[in-house]
This record gives C-alpha cells, sequence and structure tokens, in this order.
C-alpha cells in the first residue's frame, strides 16, 4: 500500500472560482472510477469552483477519454479537463495497448487544443492497487488529477489565454463537417 509522506506540507489549492472544469469518468471499472470522481469532485470544492462551473460526463472506458476531453476543451467551455478512469493489467498485452493509446491520445488533446487536459487514469498491476489509489483524502489520485487541472488553469490564464468563453454559442460534441475543404 502506498504511503505518502507524513512530513510533507499540504500545499493549499490554487482558487477556482470563475473557472470552468469538464470532469470525464470512466465508467469500466466503476467502484474505482466512482471514487476518483469523489476526489475530483473534493479537490474541485475545496478550491471553490462553484457548482455550475463543473460539469461531469460519463463515457464507457478509459480508451474513450480522449475523444471527449477533445471534444469539450474543443469547445471553449472549459478552462481545464479532468480525465478520471482505470486500466488494471489482465493476461493480454490489451492492458499495454489501451494504457499507452490513452495516455499518449490525452497529451496530444491537450497539446493541440491548448487547454490543459489531467489524467487521472490509473494504470495498476492489481485491484488492490487501484482500490489503494483512489482511497480518501488528497492521495485520491482523482484529487490530485483535478488539483492539477486547477493549477494549470490557473496559470495558463497567467500567461495570456483568456477565460473560456460562455457567451460564444458553444460547439455540440462529436464531429462536425468540414467547412472549406476539398476531400
Amino acid at each position: 500500500m502506498r504511503q505518502s509522506d507524513p512530513a510533507a506540507p499540504q500545499v493549499p489549492l490554487p482558487a477556482a472560482a470563475g473557472y470552468r472544469f469538464a470532469v470525464f469518468v470512466s465508467r469500466f471499472n466503476e467502484a474505482v472510477t466512482g471514487a476518483l470522481r469523489a476526489g475530483a469532485e473534493a479537490a474541485l470544492r475545496e478550491a471553490g469552483a462553484a457548482p455550475a462551473d463543473v460539469e461531469i460526463f460519463d463515457v464507457p472506458g478509459a480508451y474513450e477519454l480522449p475523444q471527449a476531453a477533445r471534444c469539450a476543451a474543443e469547445t471553449g467551455r472549459f478552462d481545464a479537463v479532468v480525465c478520471l478512469g482505470c486500466v488494471i493489467r489482465g493476461e493480454t498485452p490489451h492492458f499495454d495497448y489501451i494504457s499507452s493509446a490513452v495516455a499518449h491520445g490525452v497529451m496530444a488533446a491537450s497539446g493541440d487544443t491548448g487547454v490543459p487536459i489531467a489524467f487521472g487514469v490509473l494504470t495498476t498491476d492489481t485491484a488492490a492497487q487501484a482500490e489503494a489509489r483512489a482511497g480518501g483524502g488528497r492521495d485520491n489520485k482523482g484529487f490530485e488529477a483535478a488539483a492539477a487541472a486547477i493549477e494549470m488553469a490557473v496559470l495558463v490564464r497567467r500567461l495570456g489565454r483568456p477565460a473560456a468563453s460562455r457567451a460564444s454559442a458553444p460547439r455540440t460534441f462529436g464531429f462536425e463537417p468540414a467547412r472549406g475543404r476539398d476531400r
């Protein structure tokens, strides 16, 4: 079981008031991802995010997280996105393919959109390891992912990106037809 350093100082979360967040939660391994969601919600509450400024969405599994996160980031409605999932190693290489695809997909979505996307996807060898990382308090990886999203949203705005636009017409999730391109 993982233990945090009790001597490490607890760093206060930056203020999240006035920022908008999308949180995507994988339904696969729901007992663990539900605990990650609770941790993320706790961090956002502690930082002062208004409930109306936090939208939570379910996706089927971890593999769908990058596409959902990219769609949310592209709407311009969110200052940061949090991805929460759990992939537990099994007897086949499936774990390796899914874990790698999700990690690369989340990083690409963040880099391509310029919107911070936090990676709160557990990749563990056993269910017990996953449960230990989804426990209560600040060691919960959902809490940590939301804390990172808050910190990055604050940093990105400080560096000059404007707040998420609420006044503009939001783009719907999914694909839109390409305009002005020959295919």
